[in-house]
């Protein structure tokens, strides 16, 4: 056995590096089952982001559908999701470059369907009785003057809608089907083709505040008549509206229980699907089996058959597998090493979906619903590392300000070669707080490389689930409701307090990052509290005014709820931002920005290193002139890992074990 290696924590020498993270990781995020072939999107950072899809055939023969440059991407809300749809073999999916929808045929290249216009499409299924495309359509064609209804101090709206696409293009992008709602997701036709269901939601409302579900029929001319709402209301987010084979409708709701839970529409009435069995309140009372709709076509559970449904569900922290029994409303629970599960499709034989563990890469999956057996298809990384470099998570429930709890996800610093008691045996590690984006998501539970590349050097993480997170049912949810900047980043400083007082980590090297949402938290934290040491914010928000009346549609009356009306609280608003506070910071910052950036423009980052230089507090700036928000480009996943670090190192004074590009640092 060799002999542990005496080093402090923070440099020690780690085979996780950000060269081999972008180099060998996809990020996986979509599935489609077509008879006997499975297909799969693969974002690859290595290719500048672009998302390819994969085919594989019933021979498990594997090939790209499309080729470069071409990358399955919409811009639908900004966060796209549903990019494409399959239909005997051959691809309807929407472009990354010029967002027009396109047809592939095997062994042809693609054909646009959609003209050069500013019209982005996303969530589309074929209509194969009409011979056309029916999805959600987000139109930019707007006049300067058009408010569309909007406070007259926001600039103009898009125009969501669901809409027709002839399979054989159109040059008017489309025929309206819907429209005057502020948003629609998940247009669902029936097995029988005669009927639509959809999800919509308005101002300023969030799809998880309050989304209805709709159902309409189809007319002679393919127009849609006897339009009545089905499910919805103030208090009742509706996602997923599937068909069952046999042609009825379920829906995953919140009525009633503050959970999200399987729901249907008998044709007169909605009923729970579970919630009568008598097993279901003592073992699933506090699980979900929905998300938040930020992107389209979650996927969160598939029909196999009439009677079974394959599912995912959140409970304490972590994603499980199940089979849900339609006409008793039993849940079988399948066994499975995953911790994280999404985008399913079944068939009566086989389900296949995403999933990942904690120290496993996430893979792309095939369940056999005879047997219970798990295939892998595809892997996310091709790693080949001594599992004792992976830290093992601790699922953590801690107390926080006003009697309450948060959640966490720690990981303790982990590496199979080096042992720190020998160095020093009172040290303890530093300490990276994540505050993770939404701020209405989760902290995944999967394997995140980008963490257990600071756990493998010798810090310590902490993946906070702050008051408003997901996965806990309504009343947690909402509980940031009006509170925004105050108890998520109460709950990231009890958290941080909650592991030193364990003994886990060092009180005097805490250090705290997030990204979008999750870098307002951060730069909350750094201002208003002096707990955190450093930090490094991620395409962050500091000036919430700003936000208010520079983003876009889908998140501008999102603030509404999180903070209050804009212009009515705008004292509020800036009682709450940073940068109108930056007097407060005394500690350093690192702000990484892509300069394409349309939800939180890069001017919010610029504004805070100005005044960060002025206090001659130590401040980096990083900007990335072709990232949008969210890095998908492996320079860039780089750059901000490696320049994280390095900031790090000349701010607390321990030496790297490797060289890592330097980032300049004003102050310093």
């Amino acid at each position: 056995m060799t002999p542990a290696i005496a080093a402090p924590y923070g440099s020690w020498d780690s085979p996780i590096t950000a060269d081999l993270i972008v180099a060998n990781t996809v990020s996986l995020i979509g599935t489609a089952l077509e008879g006997r072939d499975t297909y799969w999107l693969e974002m690859r950072p290595a290719e500048a982001g672009r998302t390819v899809l994969m085919h594989q055939q019933a021979d498990g023969s594997v090939h790209e559908v499309n080729a470069a440059p071409f990358s399955l991407r919409n811009r639908v809300h900004e966060y796209g999701g549903g990019s494409f749809v399959v239909h005997q073999q051959t691809v309807y999916f929407s472009n990354n470059d010029d967002q027009r929808l396109y047809r592939l045929v095997p062994g042809q290249e693609p054909w646009p369907l959609t003209p050069e216009l500013p019209l982005r499409f996303a969530d589309g299924q074929i209509d194969r009785g009409r011979d056309r495309w029916i999805g959600v359509r987000e139109d930019h064609r707007v006049e300067p003057n058009d408010q569309n209804g909007t406070a007259a101090s926001l600039p103009p709206e898009p125009t969501n809608a669901i809409v027709a696409v002839s399979l054989q293009g159109d040059a008017n992008g489309g025929i309206v089907l819907v429209s005057g709602d502020d948003f629609y997701a998940s247009p669902r036709l029936s097995p029988d083709g005669t009927q639509l269901a959809w999800v919509s939601w308005n101002h300023p409302q969030m799809p998880w505040d309050s989304a209805d579900l709709w159902l309409g029929t189809f007319q002679a001319d393919g127009s849609l008549g006897g339009i009545r709402k089905v499910a919805g209301g103030p208090a009742e987010a509706v996602v997923e509206p599937k068909w069952s084979p046999g042609g009825q409708l379920y829906f995953v709701s919140d009525r009633g229980t503050g959970w999200w839970r399987f729901h249907r529409w008998t044709g007169s009435t909605v009923e729970a699907v579970c919630d009568a069995h008598p097993e279901f309140r003592q073992q699933f009372g506090d699980a979900e089996f929905g998300l938040p709709h930020w992107v389209f076509c979650m996927d969160l559970y598939a029909f196999a058959s009439e009677d079974q449904i394959v599912c995912t569900y959140t409970q304490g922290g972590l994603w499980y597998l199940a089979l849900v029994d339609t006409r008793s409303g039993r849940i079988e629970k399948v066994t499975s090493p995953y911790t994280e599960i999404s985008d399913i499709q079944a068939s009566p034989e086989r389900a296949v979906f995403i999933a990942g563990s904690a120290t496993g890469p996430t893979e792309v999956v095939q369940l056999d619903l005879a047997t219970r057996k798990l295939t892998t298809l595809q892997s996310s990384s091709q790693l080949d590392l001594d599992p004792g470099y992976f830290s093992v998570p601790e699922q953590i429930t801690f107390p926080t300000s006003d009697g309450q709890v948060a959640h966490g996800i720690y990981y303790p610093p982990t590496h199979p070669d080096y042992a720190t008691h020998r160095h020093n045996p009172h040290e303890r590690p530093p300490l990276l707080v994540k505050s993770h984006g939404g701020p209405t998501a989760a902290a995944r539970s999967c394997m995140n490389l980008g963490i257990q590349y600071w756990t493998s050097r010798g810090f310590a993480v902490l993946d906070v689930n702050y008051r408003g997170s997901t996965g806990y049912g309504r009343a947690y949810r909402e509980a940031l409701r009006g509170q925004w900047g105050v108890v998520d980043v109460e709950d990231c400083v009890h958290g941080a307090e909650y592991l030193v007082a364990r003994g886990d980590v060092d009180g005097d090297r805490l250090t705290i990052n997030g990204g979008s949402a999750g870098g307002y938290t951060t730069l909350c934290a750094l201002t208003f509290h002096d707990v955190f040491k450093a930090g490094a914010s991620r395409y962050g928000i500091s000036d919430l005014t700003a936000l208010a009346s520079d983003t876009h549609k889908f998140e501008a009356r999102y603030l509404d709820g999180l903070v209050g009306p804009y212009p009515e609280c705008e004292a509020l608003y800036q009682a709450r931002s940073p940068i109108y506070h930056a007097d407060c910071l005394s500690c350093p910052i690192i702000f990484f920005q892509g300069l394409k950036d349309e939800v939180v423009p890069p001017n919010q980052a610029e504004q805070m290193v100005a005044v960060l230089k002025a206090k001659q507090l130590p401040v980096a700036y990083v900007p990335f002139p072709e990232e949008y928000h969210g890095f998908r480009q492996a320079e860039s996943i780089k750059r901000s890992l490696d320049g994280e670090l390095f900031f790090y190192a000349k701010v607390f004074g321990f030496a790297l074990a490797q060289a890592v590009e330097p980032v300049a640092i004003e102050n310093l």
